[in-house]
């Protein structure tokens, strides 16, 4: 069902939540009468921090105007001329608005998007218990949105009491004067006749007395008002800083662990939107709470009574003043994160957001934030609240912005779109340490005002990504399937034997089980500091050289599972010795960073009658810049079936380049270049048994390097 027909059907807070979504800035008529175009459009495929994707956002733009204009011209009738001129305002009114910035547009149309999707999604939870939001989540959801329900009848009861209160305490300072008066009427009774003054006295004090007996219960009565009102916001307080904690260190901190994980791969971390909604309602009910525990503190000021409520008061104070500074300071986050690798006089950006930035009205006085490059040092000892005495470990170009608000989004955020690193300070490296292993933050620093300069807070961004010295194998495991999958763009990532394969490299193992490396340790020596035995590099120099290859030039070759790669000699010998003459696998190379080599079962030329497993030396980069790995292939005819009974053709055939055999417009004919692989003898093996192409005719580096040399020392000065 379109998602405009399930929005009209809410009701109750959620319709009034979704018609405040409308406004001057984007006309509710226009998303009735442009509902289906609107829903159709890819509008998550616009960058709105990326000013290269404003083209797009233009031509969505410029896409809604025409839209509304053939609305508007299509309407006929005479309530169809009241509408032709309402839509084509419309038309005009956006134009004007969002020409000069149609990124805007964008954000609005997002906006709205995405919160008509939550409210119709929290309303069909509401409706039907046992579904839930498409993510999986609908218990925590469900539990977070029951919450608070609860606080706002909490907040609305202690407010109800509030009021009572007042009027209460109103009505005992009346009577109060009223005693106040009787009591001058007494002490005025000596100036008259002493007849008059004794029939007057007695019933003056009949009435004084009987006041003052209602003064001193309603004194406590009051009093219990006020300790019950207080033990109300105790408990209320307790509730908002529970949710709080659920949201804050829960949710958020999910979506932070989410947003490093993008660093290696993993899925986007997803929008903040909901995030900011929940922020935003806490922020509500605890400013609410503190205005409900200000207005108690000015009764008791007004009206003092003995009592243990002004001790409650003044711890109320402190927590609710604990709760909004948590709240503040944790939601001020890193949107958009730096690169993980900064290169001086390079560009690079970055966005912070104050996810309560709009419901607290800190944007009324917009905050300036700074951004300052920190050691791994310096910012350990911020999180310790230690002095660093402001320092910083480099210098930062353009590196001040003043937060912006966004009316239709209600977002508070500051984009530093041209940051530049000028220059860095190193700092003394311990032992094997290269420069690359030395670690920086980016500290993003601001002051925000709260509630009309009741409260400031200094807030600073973010706890610097920890790296640990070691992790379980399997957590490696899971973060190189990650890399690789998004490195290769592909969704087969790593299998189980593959990570075997992992496991026995980095730990120089010869175990085929995989339960014997699931308690083992890697440390980040292993990773990237020690080489792996007899090389000269690392595991995972050799695991991104890998990557690189496969990325560049390999992709589809594995998308197709035509690339077993992740094997050893022993294992690729085991595997074709069963297997007819011809059959080959692809693997990577042990010897050679980014290398893949062929193996294949043939006769052996010395010995009639003995079969035994050949290894191409492996192929690079550069080899399949040259030609690629399906026409070497193609060129290699002792190769007719990948593992394990592929025909070749099946599989390679179509990502080989067609022959040319046409003369082209000068008469020549196109050198084609082929690989060649010229078997004669044992002294064709290198050390470890692979061939050595430079030993070999191998045509595509020769022809290569005879077309690159001028034409003069090609032909000699021939004429042909």
């Amino acid at each position: 069902m379109a998602l405009w027909i399930q929005a009209q059907q809410l009701q109750g807070d959620a319709l009034h939540q979704m018609q405040s979504l409308y406004g001057q800035h984007f006309p509710i008529e226009v998303r009735h009468y442009l509902s289906q175009w609107l829903e159709a459009q890819l509008w998550d495929a616009i960058d709105l921090e990326n000013q290269q994707d404003e083209f797009k956002a233009k031509r969505l733009l410029d896409g809604l105007i025409q839209e509304l204009q053939r609305k508007a011209e299509h309407q006929m009738g005479e309530d169809g001329f009241l509408l032709k001129i309402k839509l084509g305002h419309y038309a005009t009114q956006l134009k004007s608005s969002y020409d000069p910035c149609p990124l805007e547009l964008v954000r609005c149309v997002k906006h709205i998007l995405y919160t008509e999707q939550r409210l119709v999604q929290e309303a069909s939870n509401a409706s039907s218990p046992g579904s839930g939001p498409v993510d999986g989540t609908p218990q925590r959801y469900q539990q977070i949105n029951q919450t608070f329900e609860e606080l706002r009848v909490m907040t609305q009861d202690t407010e109800n009491d509030l009021r009572k209160l007042q009027h209460s305490q109103e009505y005992f300072i009346i009577q109060y004067q009223e005693s106040l008066r009787i009591q001058a009427q007494l002490s005025s009774l000596a100036s008259i006749p002493p007849a008059e003054r004794v029939q007057r006295e007695s019933g003056l004090q009949s009435r004084k007395s009987t006041l003052e007996a209602w003064l001193t219960r309603e004194a406590n009565t009051l009093q219990k008002y006020r300790q019950e009102l207080a033990e109300k916001h105790q408990r209320t307080l307790a509730l908002l800083r529970k949710q709080q904690t659920v949201i804050v260190d829960d949710e958020l901190i999910q979506w932070k662990r989410r947003q490093q994980l993008t660093g290696n791969g993993g899925p986007s971390e997803g929008g903040l939107d909901i995030l900011q909604a929940w922020c935003e309602k806490l922020a509500d009910m605890i400013w609410q709470n503190r205005q409900q525990i200000r207005r108690v503190e000015h009764l008791t000021q007004q009206l003092p009574i003995p009592g243990p409520t002004e001790e409650l008061l003044t711890d109320l104070n402190a927590t609710v003043t604990d709760i909004i500074s948590a709240l503040v300071t944790s939601t001020f986050i890193i949107e958009k994160q730096p690169p993980q690798v900064l290169k001086t006089q390079t560009k690079f950006s970055a966005t912070v957001r104050l996810l309560v930035g709009g419901k607290l009205n800190v944007h009324m006085n917009p905050p300036q934030v700074k951004a300052t490059i920190i050691s791994e040092q310096q910012a350990k000892a911020l999180l310790k609240n230690e002095n660093t005495r402001n320092d910083s470990s480099g210098e930062i170009l353009n590196n001040n912005c003043v937060m912006e608000y966004h009316q239709t989004t209600g977002t508070l955020s500051a984009h530093f779109r041209t940051m530049s690193l000028k220059r860095i300070k190193r700092s003394d490296r311990r032992g094997a340490e290269s420069v690359t292993e030395e670690k920086f933050t980016v500290l993003f620093e601001s002051q925000f005002s709260v509630g009309g300069n009741e409260l400031v807070f200094h807030v600073k961004g973010r706890v610097p990504f920890v790296v640990p010295d070691k992790v379980l194998w399997p957590q490696l495991c899971e973060a190189l399937n990650m890399k690789y999958k998004s490195e290769v763009q592909s969704d087969r990532g790593l299998s189980e034997d593959n990570l075997v394969f992992l496991a026995q490299k980095a730990f120089s193992s010869s175990s085929n089980n995989t339960e014997d490396y699931c308690n083992m340790t890697i440390t980040w020596s292993q990773f990237n500091r020690e080489s792996l035995p007899g090389r000269n590099f690392t595991f995972w120099q050799w695991f991104d050289g890998v990557i690189e290859l496969m990325k560049k030039h390999l992709k589809s070759h594995w998308n197709d599972g035509a690339i077993l790669g992740f094997l050893n000699k022993q294992q690729a010998l085991d595997m074709l010795m069963s297997k007819p003459n011809g059959t080959f696998l692809l693997r990577f190379s042990d010897s050679e960073i980014g290398g893949i080599t062929i193996a294949w079962v043939a006769e052996n030329p010395n010995k009639a009658g003995e079969r035994m497993v050949w290894n191409l030396m492996p192929f690079t980069t550069k080899d399949f810049s040259i030609r690629s790995l399906a026409d070497r292939i193609s060129d290699l005819n002792h190769l007719l079936f990948l593992y394990p009974n592929q025909p070749k053709e099946e599989v390679f055939s179509r990502y080989c380049t067609p022959p040319n055999s046409k003369a082209v417009g000068d008469g020549y004919v196109k050198p084609e270049i082929k690989q060649v692989v010229k078997v004669e003898n044992d002294s064709m093996l290198d050390t470890e048994g692979e061939f050595d192409l430079d030993e070999t005719m191998d045509m595509a580096r020769q022809v290569e390097e005879f077309l690159r040399q001028p034409m003069e020392t090609q032909w000699s000065g021939q004429q042909s």
